[in-house]
């Protein structure tokens, strides 16, 4: 099969300097990312930086029962393997793909050396990585103080932000799974958001039908969440972009503008 992914699809890719992105092309290498993959187990060291098109990535923390809990979600704005740019080559999370996609990789060396040579890749890399802790802070904090109901719709508008879809494959158990609960507890949430028109869930597919209301009911943290990567993302666009390279960016940047969010 094909491989039809541009490495311009992810938005850090897509955001450097032509000369920058030419010169780390020949070294992305396209890759499949199956739901369950792993990338990076908890304390290993990180072999190669991916760059998802497609996929949705997991970031979690697994305690010594085995349970585990996701603090991050990483896909098309991000990457995965920053401890390999940061020199710390593994932190305690492991990295595995939640929704299967595309993405692309580069060596740990070659993205290291990239990284060190202090140009835009370096600059975005390290924009990226304040957007990242913000989400995993706040995710701490609405774990332990929100509803589930709440969360879980925090949970799915980040995540529907991360793809090129609005349609999901994911099971009740793996939902339950990254947000530290139990299954029975995630089909009664899920129940309530279908019965207010907002999802439409079925064997494993999750339609999001009314956008503006899951944002309603979400807690405030998918918006603080979502304007520190809009205020992020409006920085790292280049001056002079080639016109259409951002027009599939899905952060309302105008509305940054007309609000004054953020503004200097």
């Amino acid at each position: 099969m094909a491989f039809t992914s541009s490495p311009k699809e992810n938005y850090l890719l897509a955001a450097l300097p032509d000369s920058e992105f030419q010169a780390l092309l020949p070294d992305l290498e396209p890759v499949a990312m199956p739901a369950g993959l792993s990338l990076c187990e908890s304390g290993s060291a990180a072999t190669h930086a991916y760059f998802p098109t497609s996929a949705i990535v997991s970031l979690q923390y697994v305690l010594e029962s085995g349970s585990s809990v996701e603090v991050g979600m990483v896909g098309r704005m991000g990457m995965v393997g920053l401890s390999v740019l940061l020199g710390g080559n593994s932190t305690p999370t492991r990295a595995v793909v939640l929704s299967a996609g595309r993405g692309f990789r580069l060596k740990s060396r070659i993205a290291k050396e990239a990284f060190d040579k202090t140009g835009q890749f370096m600059f975005l890399s390290l924009l990226y990585t304040q957007a990242l802790i913000t989400q995993v802070g706040q995710t701490g904090a609405c774990n332990r103080h929100h509803r589930l109901d709440q969360r879980l719709c925090r949970w799915l508008l980040l995540t529907v932000d991360r793809i090129p879809e609005s349609n999901l494959v994911l099971t009740q158990e793996l939902i339950a799974n990254v947000l530290g609960v139990r299954r029975e507890a995630v089909t009664e949430a899920a129940l309530k958001l279908q019965r207010a028109g907002l999802i439409r869930y079925a064997r494993g597919h999750i339609d999001i039908l009314d956008r503006h209301g899951l944002e309603q009911r979400s807690c405030e943290c998918y918006e603080i969440i979502r304007m520190e990567y809009e205020r992020l993302f409006a920085v790292m666009r280049p001056d002079g972009a080639p016109t259409g390279q951002w027009q599939h960016a899905p952060l309302p940047y105008a509305r940054v503008q007309r609000e004054g969010v953020f503004r200097k």
